[in-house]
């Protein structure tokens, strides 16, 4: 009994010193660690069935609500088709040119010219006739229109102021005139300008060929 003992002292010492301490201490060390690793497997089968618990809840809501259930598999994107190569460029028939036809050796024969007819020629337009005054007529009583420039509507404006014939021009005075000529409004200094006073009493007096040397042909 004493020899078992002091073989067991004598084993013991030979052990450094703190050797059982570190020993107690990484036993510790891995127990926490196994026990951490039981915890986080623990909890991650416990999110587990809380999640098949919600996932169960939600379809059977789905179902009850009439909601078509999300499927859990994502969508498969179809991949466009690849589009068909274009045709082959088609290649176009080359037509030759065709030849020129052969000219006939004889000459053609030039169309004569047609010789124009006096009934096609056009003739010229004849001037129309100017109103000559009646032949029983004093020469004073010539309608205005005969005087050079002095036209429809002139001699409308002129008919409203009570002149109709060359006599009343003629016999008209300076101041007379020029009142006159105030009055004709867009034809103003007309008189003047075409001389209504020198025709109209040219042809007042009978002097036809007076008139027609001063003012050209009546």
């Amino acid at each position: 009994m004493n020899d078992t003992s002091a073989v067991s002292q004598s084993g013991a010492s030979l052990l450094p010193d703190g050797i059982g301490t570190l020993t107690a201490v990484h036993l510790v060390i891995v127990a926490l660690v196994a026990i951490a690793a039981i915890a986080i497997i623990l909890v991650g089968i416990r999110r587990k069935r809380a999640r098949g618990r919600a996932e169960h809840e939600m379809t059977r809501n789905a179902e009850q609500a009439g909601v078509p259930v999300p499927s859990a598999e994502p969508r498969r994107v179809p991949e466009p088709a690849a589009s068909p190569p274009p045709p082959p460029p088609r290649e176009e028939a080359i037509v030759p040119p065709a030849a020129p036809m052969p000219l006939a050796d004889e000459p053609i024969a030039a169309a004569a010219p047609l010789d124009a007819s006096p009934a096609s020629e056009a003739s010229p337009p004849e001037p129309s006739p100017s109103p000559t005054p009646a032949a029983g007529d004093a020469p004073g009583d010539q309608p205005v229109t005969l005087l050079k420039g002095l036209g429809p509507k002139v001699s409308a404006a002129l008919a409203a102021h009570g002149i109709t014939r060359v006599g009343q021009i003629a016999a008209l005075t300076e101041a007379e005139a020029a009142a006159l000529d105030a009055e004709l409004g867009a034809f103003r200094g007309r008189m003047a300008r075409d001389r209504w006073i020198e025709q109209a009493r040219f042809l007042a007096a009978g002097d036809r060929a007076g008139f027609e040397a001063a003012f050209g042909k009546l």
